[in-house]
């Protein structure tokens, strides 16, 4: 099976991108793009990363209306990207939008809570301050609306999980043991979030802005 670690090339320079994709793709199953990356190099970036031979997961976390989203959706058609994001609090025609249009392929997975957000901050936009009750109630829309999965943190998978057996669940913020947690505050273990359930883990700095990305990359694949 090809690793379940998707690294995340947060870097607007398409040059800086391709070294450390090339550095590390022995150790790891795919490619994580997100917004900094496309507002910089735009699907021409998007396709020069392809070249590589990873999955691409695009990760531009879509939230509008249904049919915005749609349109958008329909525009990285020709990309093929393995994975693309929308916001699950956009609301079921909108997850249902996305998914009829993305291509037969893309896994479409909704963003539940962001894992830089913590109890105070849903206060602080309205919601109850539980983060489990809020990724839950948006997990179960997500499966309703017909899409492949969610992202969530490491500490409400489980329970996801048991809630969608099916469901495709991303992981992202998990660091290492010895890991810096940086802006991250929901946070858990490569090896912790698998055992929970996560079918794939986004990790970003702990590779690459390790001394050496390739060494750091197997480091992680060998703990799980």
């Amino acid at each position: 099976m090809s690793s379940r670690i998707f690294v995340a090339l947060d870097t607007p320079d398409l040059a800086l991108a391709k070294t450390l994709a090339r550095r590390v793709h022995h150790h790891v199953g795919g490619i994580k793009l997100g917004l900094e990356f496309f507002m910089a190099n735009g699907r021409h970036g998007v396709h020069e990363m392809a070249e590589i031979g990873l999955p691409i997961f695009l990760d531009l976390k879509f939230h509008d209306i249904p049919n915005t989203v749609a349109k958008a959706v329909q525009a990285l058609r020709p990309l093929e990207p393995a994975i693309l994001t929308v916001h699950a609090a956009g609301g079921r025609a909108m997850l249902e939008d996305a998914k009829a249009a993305a291509p037969a392929g893309t896994k479409v997975v909704a963003v539940t809570m962001l894992t830089s957000l913590d109890d105070r901050d849903l206060v602080s936009i309205g919601l109850v301050p539980d983060p489990h009750e809020q990724v839950m109630r948006l997990a179960e829309l997500a499966k309703s609306a017909g899409v492949d999965g969610i992202v969530c943190s490491g500490e409400e998978v489980a329970s996801a999980k048991a809630l969608w057996p099916q469901g495709f669940f991303v992981v992202p913020g998990v660091r290492p043991a010895n890991g810096h947690a940086g802006d991250q505050k929901r946070v858990v273990t490569p090896r912790a979030a698998i055992d929970a359930g996560a079918s794939i883990l986004v990790v970003g700095r702990p590779i690459t802005q390790a001394e050496d990305p390739d060494q750091a990359a197997r480091a992680i694949e060998a703990t799980l």
